[in-house]
């Protein structure tokens, strides 16, 4: 599941960046913010089969951040019908930015990508 979580994070930071390239309410900002919002989604629900920062336990609080991501995407595609764009924009930058800090973290000493990266 670890390379389902992966490839689902790896896949939103890559066509995030691209989205927020993209000029606002176009078609194709639409259709691949669409695509985002999946692969986002998908990173958040992967990430509840990966065990926790705690070997003891299954979950820990960066799984809060999986279900922060969740509403976050309920919260921008209804601003985004709703035309609240402030609010969509708001929560789709947020939550491209934490996925940005998520990954960064994954990079801390004792995580697996230090120990592949830097060991």
């Amino acid at each position: 599941m670890l390379y389902v979580h992966l490839v689902f994070a790896i896949s939103a930071l890559l066509m995030g960046g691209a989205v927020l390239c993209l000029a606002k309410g176009s078609a194709r900002h639409r259709l691949m913010g669409r695509g985002w919002m999946v692969l986002m989604a998908g990173t958040a629900i992967s990430s509840f089969w990966l065990s926790g920062l705690w070997e003891d336990h299954r979950f820990s609080p960066v799984h809060l951040l999986s279900v922060w991501v969740l509403v976050c995407i309920v919260v921008a595609v209804r601003a985004a019908r709703a035309g609240q764009i402030k609010l969509h924009r708001r929560f789709v930058l947020g939550s491209y930015l934490g996925l940005l800090g998520a990954g960064a973290a994954t990079l801390l000493p004792g995580r697996l990508f230090h120990t592949f990266f830097f060991a």
